[in-house]
């Protein structure tokens, strides 16, 4: 997706409800007079997928907060050490630039939301722009909501640097859960069909990002009923073949993905973040790496998701870099700067941190290990959850599991299998932290129902023993707290 900024909104958007950014005056271009057509409407849309673009989202941090707290990874980098070590404050950068950038996304979907309605342009466009919006606001929010807990719900645009128009109390965290699962019905309703626009969210993400949604609320039977509403999706033959991921939106597997034009557009800095030199532009710690307890977990000998798939070369063909495990790669930089193993799922080789490796967001995997999930919770190991699974299991070369598969005995074995494909499925991709934070609440919630590793596991192993409830959340920002006084801090911080 090109980078676009429209002076109007770029003007609004500085007034997003975060009280980071400097308030700026609109000048002589308004709302009024520049949303008059089509095509200033399809800017305003492109102007929200922008917004998922940014270091603060998909760009790095969200990315980072879903993996380096977790069992998944660890780094010696300083800049993601609060992650790792989960000693992070109300001032630490990822803190600040998710919470910002998460309503950037929302006050540009709100623009859009009051202005295109009134805009002179096809009748069908119009409404699967609008469509979209609710879902890019949806997933800001969601994000946001699992992130610090219940953020100030916001929607309308902020249009002034007025205290009473910027400074809100926080909701709850179910309000603002109802309001991304009210959004994401509607945009069901209004976006594109499968296979329409495909550089674009259609229905299949929204039901996608709900069926998420709903396993994140525990509510079982919803969950079910949004991943089933994914249709005409199927599983890429081979999982290599998934990265990187370079406009796979055109396949059936994925469902949404951040798009980058490299140059063009800014690029991802992602694969320099993650990848050993010379296949990043240069040396030095790297975020995400995988952990030994990770690799020793994963079977990387069989599973064709972690199994040995050749060597790994410089761009000049003769250097080795490593061994390639398709989720990771064995090895380490030539000037052993930066030591491995490194995240494998993006493969962008020098491009000075403006890669055009895309970002998947939502997968048909991930949908059928939520349908398995969701069917499990509520009745067990069904034919619908076993076949579910088995999609995932199938394509990485594991035995298909059967009613009197060991794994399926009960509902607290079929569980864990679960999770434990869940893990090796989406390792990197930035859900495994937000994982362990629902099993957390889940066991919580229910004290039969029990994970292997939960959030509240992981941080006893690195606060020295206090399962310490607070950091399932992360503290607000400083920032927000210094200049909103309506707002308040999480407990603990």
């Amino acid at each position: 997706m090109k980078k676009l900024f429209i002076p109007a909104l770029g003007a609004l958007s500085f007034l997003a409800s975060c009280n980071f950014l400097e308030k700026q005056p609109l000048v002589s271009l308004t709302p009024e007079n520049f949303f008059t057509s089509g095509a200033d409407a399809e800017a305003s849309i492109t102007a929200c997928y922008d917004a998922l673009q940014g270091t603060g989202a998909y760009g790095q941090d969200l990315n980072v907060m879903g993996e380096m707290p977790s069992d998944n990874c660890t780094s010696t980098n300083g800049d993601v050490n609060a992650m790792d070590k989960i000693i992070w404050t109300p001032t630490t950068t990822q803190v600040g630039n998710v919470y910002r950038q998460g309503y950037i996304g929302v006050n540009r979907a709100n623009i859009v939301l009051k202005y295109v309605p009134a805009v002179p342009m096809d009748t069908a466009r119009r409404r699967q722009i609008l469509g979209e919006a609710r879902f890019i606001r949806a997933l800001s929010y969601f994000n946001m909501a699992r992130v610090y807990g219940g953020v100030p719900l916001r929607l309308t645009p902020t249009e002034s640097g007025a205290p009473s128009d910027v400074n809100l109390a926080r909701s709850t965290t179910d309000q603002v859960y109802d309001q991304v699962v009210a959004d994401l019905q509607a945009a069901a309703v209004q976006m594109p069909n499968p296979g329409q626009n495909q550089n674009r969210a259609t229905k299949n993400a929204a039901y996608a990002l709900l069926a998420r949604v709903q396993l994140t609320r525990r509510n079982w039977a919803a969950a079910q009923a949004a991943a089933s509403s994914v249709i005409g999706a199927s599983l890429a033959a081979s999982f290599k073949s998934l990265y990187p991921a370079e406009n796979q939106a055109r396949t059936t597997e994925s469902l949404f993905e951040i798009q980058y034009a490299g140059s063009a557009d800014g690029g991802s800095i992602l694969p320099d973040l993650l990848l050993p030199a010379p296949l990043a532009t240069y040396s030095f710690p790297k975020f995400n790496i995988p952990t030994a307890e990770l690799l020793t977990y994963a079977d990387t000998v069989n599973d064709r998701r972690w199994a040995y798939n050749g060597i790994v070369r410089a761009p000049n063909g003769s250097t080795v870099v490593g061994r390639d495990h398709v989720s990771y790669i064995d090895g380490r930089s030539t000037n052993g700067n930066d030591q491995g193993p490194f995240v494998y799922k993006w493969t962008s080789i020098g491009n000075n941190f403006s890669s055009n490796d895309n970002t998947y967001v939502l997968r048909y995997a991930e949908v059928l290990l939520a349908l398995a999930e969701a069917s499990n919770e509520q009745s067990g190991p069904t034919p619908t959850a076993l076949n579910a699974l088995n999609q995932v299991r199938q394509r990485a070369g594991l035995t298909l599991l059967q009613a009197n598969s060991p794994q399926a005995a009960t509902k607290q074995t079929l569980r864990n299998e679960i999770d434990r494909q869940r893990r090796l499925e989406l390792a990197f991709e930035g859900e495994r932290w937000f994982d362990l934070l629902r099993y957390a609440r889940h066991t919580q919630a229910d004290a039969s129902a029990t994970h292997a590793v939960t959030a509240l596991d992981i941080i006893a192993q690195q606060r020295v023993g206090a399962r310490d409830v607070n950091y399932l959340v992360f503290p607000i920002p400083q920032s927000e707290t210094n200049t909103n006084p309506l707002i308040q801090q999480n407990p603990g911080y």
